[in-house]
């Protein structure tokens, strides 16, 4: 099965009437950044109006028909946010100093000259696109503060305000229930590493189709949130340390099992998880404690070599978890959806449900002898799945 993902580069637009500048300075950054170029100021205009894609500009200053301080004017004074505020980078002479204070004022963002090395450029255009993006995502996550949305717009996952919040009420609930509460912290493995070696932009990407194996992963009474780059954080009601290491596991062989590519380039990520859990009967341990524990034992397993399941009595063997096939679900959550005629998504989890319900079924037997089908009920039989329907991540095969 493949799903292939055709994600476009960051996109710089290089503006120069000099064809062996456009080539020279393409010819630096093509590894990792998309390139457009345009012959003046006026053709790099009208490829910005056209072009939303465009994150970086780098401008000569001496063009015909719009030289770079023309062009520079009119990006500033855009009534289009996406062009007023683009990094702009001028081509400049090392002692040009009138020319590059004029720049400034107009405003440039920086400034760099024709013989500038590969390793320099890359490092200054991912800066300034990763500014860019923080600037955006800010702005974005304004607006959906003002909303009152517990949604992060760049992750699609929960917000860390609506992950305590909503962890704080669990856990509340967890208490007068006398229930269970398990947290997950997952990080991937060698992520630096992966920074360095493909940038920003690829190691966002990653970030991102993570992001949407957990969305996909977990029940809908879970909440996931993003830590940081490259680390996630998943609260689980009603789930014991058993089950949430069983979910740990399926979730790091749907990782295994995924291929990205770039550039005829195969990359592969493994996470290291680390697992705490709490009890009703445990009042002392707050939420950030328990996220706390599953960050320490995400620690100890990436220095133990990572690509780990780690929990409070160490790494997950498993063999040990067997009967732990997949998580049990939050029997209240299943009765609201039935309740709601939301059928159809009780019907796919019938085994998960069975499974959670099988040591009250086993009691109930035990005590009034009604002639349950407990062995009819541990291994039900439900119409098998078309491969269409499959876990649509496991062995994918992702074309950045």
């Amino acid at each position: 099965m493949s799903d292939e993902e055709n994600i476009p580069l960051p996109r710089v637009l290089i503006v120069d009437d000099s064809r062996m500048v456009r080539v020279s300075i393409s010819k630096h950054i093509r590894d990792r950044f998309d390139v457009r170029e345009a012959a003046d100021g006026e053709d790099g205009w009208q490829a910005l109006l056209v072009d939303p894609s465009i994150q970086v500009v780098i401008s000569d200053l001496g063009m015909p028909k719009l030289d770079g301080y023309g062009l520079l004017e009119r990006i500033r004074a855009s009534k289009l946010s996406r062009i007023a505020e683009l990094p702009v980078i001028i081509i400049s002479g090392e002692e040009d100093d009138h020319a590059r204070v004029k720049a400034r004022e107009l405003g440039a963002t920086d400034f760099i000259t024709k013989g500038i090395g590969t390793v320099e450029l890359t490092s200054r255009l991912e800066a300034l696109t990763r500014l860019a993006q923080a600037t955006r995502e800010l702005e974005q996550s304004r607006e959906a503060l003002a909303l009152g949305s517990p949604v992060d717009p760049h992750s699609g996952l929960a917000t860390k305000a609506y992950m305590e919040w909503h962890g704080n009420q669990e856990l509340a609930l967890a208490r007068r229930r006398n229930g269970d509460l398990a947290a997950m912290v997952i990080m991937i493995d060698g992520f630096d590493k992966l920074l360095s070696e493909y940038g920003v932009h690829i190691t966002e990407l990653i970030n991102r189709k993570l992001s949407k194996i957990l969305s996909s992963k977990v029940r809908k009474e879970d909440t996931v949130s993003q830590m940081a780059p490259g680390q996630f954080a998943v609260l689980c009601p009603s789930t014991n340390i058993d089950g949430c290491s069983a979910f740990a596991l399926r979730l790091q062989r749907a990782i295994d099992k995924l291929v990205m590519t770039y550039r005829d380039r195969q990359i592969r990520m493994t996470v290291t998880v680390g697992i705490a859990a709490g009890s009703g009967s445990n009042e002392h341990l707050t939420l950030s404690e328990l996220i706390g524990l599953a960050v320490d034992r995400v620690k100890s397993g990436l220095e133990a070599g990572g690509n780990r399941v780690i929990s409070e009595s160490g790494e997950i063997d498993p063999a040990q978890l067997q009967r732990f096939v997949r998580l049990p679900v939050s029997i209240d959550h299943v009765l609201m959806q039935v309740r709601a005629g939301a059928e159809h998504e009780v019907t796919s989890r019938i085994p998960d449900v069975l499974g959670t319900l099988m040591p009250l079924l086993e009691l109930i037997e035990q005590e009034l002898r009604c002639g349950l089908p407990l062995h009819e009920l541990r291994n039900p039989r439900l119409p098998v799945q078309t491969q269409g329907e499959q876990d649509s991540h496991e062995g994918t095969a992702t074309k950045l």
